[in-house]
């Protein structure tokens, strides 16, 4: 099960460093539009909607819904390694 959890962390870990490139590429425009820009897209927008339709932008300029997206990444990751030293 230890094998299971550390596959998985090791899932949202490499997810995790694609949202910060996502988030990275959106201070350039250009980038944000290109090919690699619109797979990035495809992969984290999904994942950051729901937190952009619950928390709005602050003073509708910054963006704080990534903060709260790896909040919850990171207690996923605490909840597997929990289950799986409980499961043994």
């Amino acid at each position: 099960m230890l094998i299971v959890a550390n596959i998985l962390g090791t899932i949202i870990d490499i997810y995790s460093w694609i949202l910060i490139i996502y988030i990275l590429m959106s201070w350039v425009p250009s980038v944000q539009d290109s090919s690699v820009g619109q797979l990035f897209a495809r992969v984290c927008e999904p994942f950051l909607s729901p937190f952009r339709r619950i928390i709005p932008p602050i003073g509708g300029v910054i963006d704080i819904s990534p903060i709260v997206a790896f909040l919850v990444l990171k207690l996923a990751t605490r909840g597997i390694y929990q289950i799986a030293f409980l499961l043994g």
